[in-house]
């Protein structure tokens, strides 16, 4: 028997956007979708367009909650989903048409499968634009597909299919800038599977106002310690030098903002598969220690702040 999926939909001062979001939804072949439509109090027509929606498809559920955030609205439609899997979609984004039959014939394929994860169409119509692109591959090493395959790069959740039971004991974490990351690290201790395609598309808005194009302090310390969560899991692991100088450069970012070291200091033992940057930071880590490389490029920050 065919799978069943939830797709959560949080609305927030959406009102221009979420029609083309929800036509692009409904629209899907697949014939076992739940629509859970989350009002997190906007202050717009949401409300009300999300009550007209629910009136014109069975489908659709509508939560009407106090504003909370997106984490919250997240977890608040979690709390009552019924689908065997689920995924997300932010309300000024929207779905390729056929996406979720075809996602959704691979996951019933592979029951195996915990996460399936898909491609997306950046920033489009915009100077942007850009496509983040899979070639079919199976994950039973996490390692793998985090590491070697730069996942930590695209920590979205909403170009992914994740089985329901994953959420039997975790939340997204409320009051903290990029949820998805924190949401992932807590996820993947527990996944044993993780898959890609090529099959589908997320059309992924630009927002000139969104936490990725103004991250400042805040911002970079929370996506600091999502990370951190997973350094001692995977130090052992291939490919686990590339992600450090990683984290390794949002912890440089929030020290020569103001923030604290939280970082572990770790030596840097294969420097061979680094780019040149990456190979000089590692070299004045392994000699320097973290603390004298962020002083070191908190120095180098102030004088380009001062030039300019």
């Amino acid at each position: 028997m065919d799978k069943s999926l939830t797709v959560i939909i949080p609305v927030f001062k959406t009102e221009k956007t979420m029609d083309k979001c929800l036509e692009s939804v409904i629209s899907q072949e697949y014939g076992h979708l739940e629509i859970i439509l989350v009002d997190d109090g906007s202050p717009d027509s949401c409300p009300q367009k999300c009550d007209e929606w629910a009136a014109k498809d069975k489908r659709i559920k509508v939560i009407h909650k106090q504003n909370g955030g997106l984490s919250d609205a997240r977890n608040h439609a979690l709390d009552i989903s019924t689908g065997d899997y689920i995924t997300f979609v932010d309300s000024d984004d929207y779905i390729a048409q056929g996406t979720y039959v075809r996602l959704m014939d691979v996951i019933n394929a592979h029951p195996e499968y915990d996460i399936l994860e898909y491609e997306v169409d950046k920033f489009p119509n915009t100077k942007y634009n850009e496509t983040l692109t899979f070639s079919p591959c199976v994950f039973h090493d996490i390692s793998q597909y985090w590491l070697e395959r730069q996942a930590y790069k695209h920590t979205y959740v909403w170009n992914k299919i994740f089985k329901k039971e994953l959420f039997s004991h975790t939340r997204f974490i409320t009051g903290v800038y990029f949820e998805d990351s924190h949401l992932m690290a807590e996820i993947l201790p527990q996944t044993n599977c993780v898959a890609t395609t090529d099959i589908g598309l997320y059309h992924y808005s630009w927002n000139p106002s969104g936490i990725t194009a103004n991250a400042g302090l805040k911002e970079l310390s929370d996506l600091l310690s999502a990370n951190i969560k997973l350094v001692n899991g995977f130090s052992h692991c291939s490919g686990f030098e590339k992600y450090y100088i990683y984290i390794l450069n949002i912890q440089l970012n929030t020290f020569a903002l103001g923030g604290q070291i939280l970082l572990p200091d770790l030596k840097i033992k294969v420097l061979q598969s680094l780019g040149c940057k990456a190979f000089m930071k590692a070299l004045i880590l392994n000699l320097t220690g973290i603390k004298g490389l962020c002083k070191i490029n908190r120095i180098f920050h102030r004088i380009k702040s001062a030039h300019w």
